[in-house]
């Protein structure tokens, strides 16, 4: 490996672990020239002195860098390559920490995001890769709530059905993994129970058309339908009042069929 390759496996590492290109600038030329002023290392880094000044002291901080005072004047030196692995340790612990305090405050932080003001959060997702983000998040919710209940009213097309969960096609064996039970609508003949399932069928007068397929839990609404070239595409409504409104809708109709 010649002397340039190798420099730059260095700056790919430096990067990797989180410094700027002017940091790893500063980094390397203090490398290279060993015990050096700021205005020694401005030039061969080509970063301008008040720039490398500034880096220096964040390297310092980091643990890869030091200095010390000769004749009234000051000197940096690059710290052992050993002490890049003390950095990360060090990183790693702080993201620890960092990750607790998450953790605890989570509850708090949750509330803020559901709350948005007030306002629903409505989101787009496409294709059977953006349909299966959906399912997943039925499955994550729903296991995390009191009642680990969801409700559907289901496509009255076997096509329509077959399209919701072509990216998940194990969908009904992870909901009963999780022991989560669903009540069905279905919007015209069809379906085949899979497991703490219920289903209701409501009729259609005339041919079945195409129709929404409409999951209903954990504070939110699912409506998932085929656009005009045949592509799935779904949208998702967060809104408790919203929620709470489409559950009595359905119990409304659950019980009448």
């Amino acid at each position: 490996m010649t002397p340039q390759e190798i420099i730059m496996q260095i700056e790919i590492i430096l990067k990797n672990f989180g410094l700027s290109e002017k940091e790893i600038a500063v980094y390397l030329a203090l490398v290279e020239l060993g015990p050096s002023s700021v205005r020694e290392i401005s030039a061969k880094s080509k970063v301008n002195r008040g720039t490398s000044y500034d880096i220096l002291k964040s390297l310092i901080g980091i643990g890869i860098v030091s200095y010390y005072n000769k004749e009234s004047k000051q000197y940096f030196i690059a710290e052992p390559p050993e002490k890049l692995l003390s950095a990360i340790d060090q990183k790693k612990e702080d993201l620890d920490e960092v990750r607790g305090h998450i953790e605890q405050s989570l509850p708090l932080i949750k509330t803020l995001f559901e709350k948005q003001g007030g306002k629903p959060s409505v989101k787009l997702y496409e294709g059977a890769k953006g349909i299966k983000q959906i399912l997943e998040d039925v499955l994550a919710c729903t296991s995390k709530s009191a009642e680990k209940e969801y409700y559907l009213y289901s496509s009255s097309t076997a096509e329509d059905r077959k399209s919701v969960y072509a990216d998940m096609p194990d969908f009904s064996k992870k909901r009963i993994a999780k022991n989560i039970s669903v009540k069905i609508i279905s919007l015209g003949e069809g379906g085949q129970l899979a497991g703490l399932d219920e289903r209701k069928s409501m009729p259609t007068a005339g041919k079945a058309v195409k129709s929404t397929h409409e999951i209903i839990y954990a504070g939110k609404v699912a409506h998932i339908s085929l656009d005009d070239k045949e592509n799935p595409v779904g949208v998702l409504i967060q809104n408790e009042a919203i929620y709470q409104t489409q559950k009595r809708v359905f119990e409304f109709n659950w019980s009448k069929l």
